[in-house]
């Protein structure tokens, strides 16, 4: 059993998480923005308490004792650039200051290769209403490469078609920093699957994980 947090826990796949790492018997600290606004988050071997991503020195406090922890958090509110950076570099000085090595953040598809050195984003017929929030995440991903080594990261990124319908299989392909059969699909379950087995079974280490059903 490892003590895990979730930030952005109270998003789709956040809650994924939370749930698959206590039913695998692990002690999760879910954290969110508001708890009120989550009150069917806590259960049992799940704590909900209140956390900003990239609040650094909360970060730290927040993430003592734990193993391994995974960022789900997203805004809206907030330039897609700023957040991520913002979040990258808290993450990586909150927990590395806290001693936890495993850490995994979620990307997105349009940042992995269609072929070498091809991205999705980079297609001119790319819509410009996501080129910001990918560029985001191409940031995040800058920052997380300067990350001290003591922190053991893994960008784990699905495909565009997330399925929150679909039924958890248990099952997912991966594969390194490459669009996986044009984009796939992956159900919210089987991707906190990806997450878990990640934590529990590192196979992978500081790079961007494409992940589909």
């Amino acid at each position: 059993m490892s003590h895990i947090m979730v930030f952005g826990a109270g998003g789709r796949v956040g809650r994924a998480a939370v749930s698959e790492a206590a039913a695998r018997g692990h002690k999760v600290t879910a954290v969110v923005r508001d708890p009120g606004r989550h009150p069917d988050l806590a259960a049992d071997g799940v704590t909900v308490v209140p956390g900003d991503a990239t609040d650094g020195a909360a970060v730290a406090r927040l993430a003592a004792g734990h193993e391994a922890a995974v960022n789900a958090a997203a805004r809206r509110d907030v330039p897609a650039e700023e957040f991520f950076v913002s979040a990258a570099e808290a993450m990586a000085a909150g927990l590395t200051e806290a001693g936890v090595r495993r850490f995994l953040t979620l990307g997105i598809a349009s940042t992995l290769e269609t072929s070498p050195g091809v991205r999705v984003m980079d297609d001119p017929g790319f819509p410009e209403a996501y080129r910001a929030f990918s560029q985001g995440h191409v940031a995040e991903f800058d920052v997380l490469r300067r990350a001290p080594e003591a922190l053991d990261w893994l960008m784990v990124v699905p495909p565009m078609d997330l399925d929150g319908e679909a039924p958890r299989t248990g099952r997912y392909r991966t594969a390194q920093g490459q669009l996986i059969d044009g984009g796939g699909r992956i159900a919210h379950g089987d991707l906190a699957v990806a997450l878990l087995d990640e934590i529990e079974r590192p196979r992978h280490r500081r790079i961007q994980l494409a992940v589909a059903g």
